[in-house]
Order: C-alpha cells, then sequence, then structure tokens
C-alpha cells in the first residue's frame, strides 16, 4: 500500500504550491488561534482558491466555537474538518463536512476503543500525547502501541519529518502521513529542501 502525503500548517500560497509539486496529497490549514501555524480565514480562502483540483484541502480547529467553525467553512470551502480536541462524535457531525478526528497517544491507551467512539470520521489521525499541547508537539510516539488490524487505515502524524518518515511507514505502512513542524524554516515557514527530502524519503520507503 502506497501511504499518502498531508502537509500541514500552511500558511503561504509558495509552501502550498510547493508541497504539491513535491507530491502532497493534502493540505492543513490551522484554525487555532495559540498555535504559531495559525493562519486567518480570509488568507486560507485566498490559498484554496488558487490551488489546482485534486488536492484536499483540511480545516484544523481545537474546541472551536460551532458557528466560528460554520462560518470559516463557508468562507474557505476546505474539503475535510481535523478536531484535535475533546469533540465529540456529535460535535465533529454538525457541519456536513466529512471529519477527521485526531487522537493523542500514550501508553496504556486503548486506541481500538478510543477510535469506536467515532464512527463516522472519514478516517482517525494519531498524534503524541503531550500535556497541555492539543497537537504539533515535534515528538513521535510508541507506533507498535496502534493495533495492527487498524494501521492500514489510520494517519500517522507526531514528530516525524526526514529523518524518521521512511522507518514510520515501513514500520506501520499507514493510509498517510501527517507532517507540519517537520518541515519547517522557522514557525509556520515551510523551507521547499526539507519539503522535497521528505517526499524522497516517503515515496523510498512507499516502494521498498
Amino acid at each position: 500500500m502506497i501511504s499518502r502525503v498531508k502537509i500541514c500548517g500552511i500558511t503561504r500560497l509558495q509552501d502550498a504550491q510547493e508541497a504539491i509539486a513535491a507530491g502532497a496529497s493534502a493540505l492543513g490549514f490551522v484554525f487555532y488561534a495559540p498555535s504559531p501555524r495559525y493562519i486567518d480565514p480570509e488568507s486560507a480562502a485566498c490559498i484554496i482558491a488558487a490551488l489546482p483540483p485534486f488536492i484536499t484541502t483540511t480545516a484544523l480547529f481545537v474546541d472551536e466555537d460551532p458557528e466560528l467553525v460554520a462560518s470559516i467553512v463557508a468562507q474557505t470551502q476546505v474539503d475535510l474538518l481535523q478536531f484535535h480536541g475533546a469533540e465529540d462524535q456529535n460535535y465533529c457531525c454538525q457541519f456536513g463536512v466529512p471529519f477527521i478526528k485526531a487522537l493523542r497517544v500514550q501508553e496504556g491507551m486503548d486506541i481500538a476503543a478510543a477510535v469506536a467512539n467515532y464512527p463516522s470520521a472519514r478516517a482517525v489521525l494519531l498524534d503524541t500525547y503531550v500535556k497541555g499541547v492539543p497537537g504539533g508537539t515535534g515528538a513521535a510516539f510508541n507506533w507498535q502501541l496502534i493495533p495492527e488490524q487498524m494501521r492500514s487505515q489510520i494517519i500517522l502524524a507526531g514528530g516525524l519529518d526526514v529523518a524518521n518518515v521512511a522507518a514510520a511507514i515501513q514500520v506501520v505502512r499507514p493510509f498517510a502521513v501527517d507532517v507540519s513542524g517537520g518541515l519547517e524554516a522557522q514557525k509556520g515557514i515551510k523551507c521547499v529542501d526539507k519539503i522535497n527530502a521528505f517526499m524522497a524519503e516517503v515515496n523510498r520507503a512507499n516502494h521498498a
């Protein structure tokens, strides 16, 4: 199976274009104000409007007011929602847009039970648990915690970069990998050399 790539934390059209040119399947836009990768809806809408077809755009939220989520969906016309907080199934389903639920993995967690709480999710993204940080930690978790039967369906996140993404794909064989901080020149700004090197490692692992 070929693991796809989502590059998150896009704040500039240039970064979006470089990610697409390198082979990314999806782009993520962070609408969580405390994040250094936050983008305002108007800027995100401008970037999304300029993208070519067949690229999936994703809006990331953390326990956001539903009215604001609905407003941003209408303004940006994103394809997917990604929820990183304590949102339950009913919350996630109310917007009429397919969604991904992010779960933060820690030792002893029953991942299968946690996933079962979101039967309508288009996919589940597994990130690293760090107390008080909803995502973008830059830290990896123990991939062996992921149940074998689920691995081909999940999106793997958490501290992925050029140095470890090939190993992550070879060990887990996830549906997709999600990367943000690992490809940055500085917070919120991507590095084209890191993007290209990351995608080269993904392609190598996919065809190993």
